[in-house]
């Protein structure tokens, strides 16, 4: 297995949190998709994939036979793929791979040029993005979007490239959390780390800023099933307006079912309007400006006292 060596000042950050993913970029532990059914997790995935209920929607697309369903593409598109040093400290340099298509809508997405755009990017062969992974020198694959539910079977076929060119290197789901249950078994065994996002308090403001329903519901499911396979680095972005109604309740049930160690919470301030949102001003009033500082430190102040471990 390939030991991967990373800086000194990182090494310091990393001696502080989320264990097991440090243990595996130090290379005294194995990343789990090494030792995973990797070819009976590719056989389900595609089974999930046509007709399509990997994520919430259950489209039913039939993605295998071309077509399209709710997250707008039939196959896996990359529309970029870098090392990337603007993550959460334990994560840089960490491995990129942004893929066309989403399982949401978001009004306020800030990179909605790939996420709602299908024919972004281009089609890689499993073994070219492994190459490039290979040559990159990253610590782990962050494997992002749009969101990666839509390809989880090329992914598995990636991973695939990986463990027989003996990589081991921590496998990183950075993602709306949206997945069906099923979808999430088949993670089982081969995420080092959710790079969770846990956007909204209730389902009437997911269901007008991103277009999804029963959004509670499915994604406190699936940070339950996360935490109960690995750790977790939770992002939740604060937004204007909305501290009352999905800041607070998010990080109160994060604090309350969630353990706390194998859990970072990274509370972000870097909402900015865009996309739907500067196109119609009058749908999302409160959105149509960037957050004030109290209302951020209102919103880190209410996770501090919670206990949660911040970034």
């Amino acid at each position: 297995m390939i030991n991967r060596r990373i800086p000194l000042t990182r090494t310091i950050v990393l001696a502080i949190r989320l264990e097991r993913y440090r243990e595996i970029v130090h290379g005294r532990a194995g990343a789990r998709f090494l030792e995973a059914d990797l070819e009976g997790k590719l056989l389900r995935a595609g089974e999930l994939s046509s007709p399509c209920r990997l994520c919430e929607r259950r489209c039913g697309a039939d993605r295998r036979g071309g077509k399209t369903g709710s997250c707008g593409v039939p196959g896996a598109r990359v529309s970029s793929e870098f090392l990337h040093y603007g993550e959460e400290p334990e994560l840089v340099p960490s491995h990129t791979i942004f893929f066309a298509g989403c399982t949401f809508k978001c009004a306020f997405c800030q990179n909605w040029d790939i996420s709602q755009d299908p024919a972004a990017g281009i089609e890689m062969a499993p073994a070219s993005l492994a190459d490039r992974i290979e040559r990159g020198g990253g610590i782990n694959v962050n494997w992002v979007g749009g969101d990666p539910t839509s390809n989880l079977e090329y992914i598995l076929r990636v991973m695939r490239e990986l463990r027989d060119r003996d990589m081991n290197i921590a496998q990183v789901w950075n993602s709306n959390m949206y997945l069906t249950e099923e979808a999430m078994g088949v993670l089982d065994g081969v995420v080092d780390v959710y790079l969770s996002d846990f956007k909204y308090g209730n389902d009437r403001c997911a269901r007008r800023l991103s277009g999804v329903d029963r959004y509670f519901e499915v994604v406190s499911r699936n940070h339950r099933l996360a935490a109960g396979q690995c750790e977790i680095l939770l992002r939740h972005l604060v937004m204007p307006g909305h501290i009352e109604c999905c800041t607070r309740p998010v990080l109160d049930w994060v604090a309350a079912n969630i353990p706390n160690d194998r859990l970072r919470v990274n509370v972000m301030d870097q909402y900015h309007p865009d996309h739907m949102v500067l196109r119609e001003k009058e749908k999302y009033p409160e959105l149509c400006r960037r957050l004030r500082p109290q209302e951020f430190l209102e919103a880190y102040e209410h996770a501090r006292r919670l206990g949660l471990d911040l970034v």
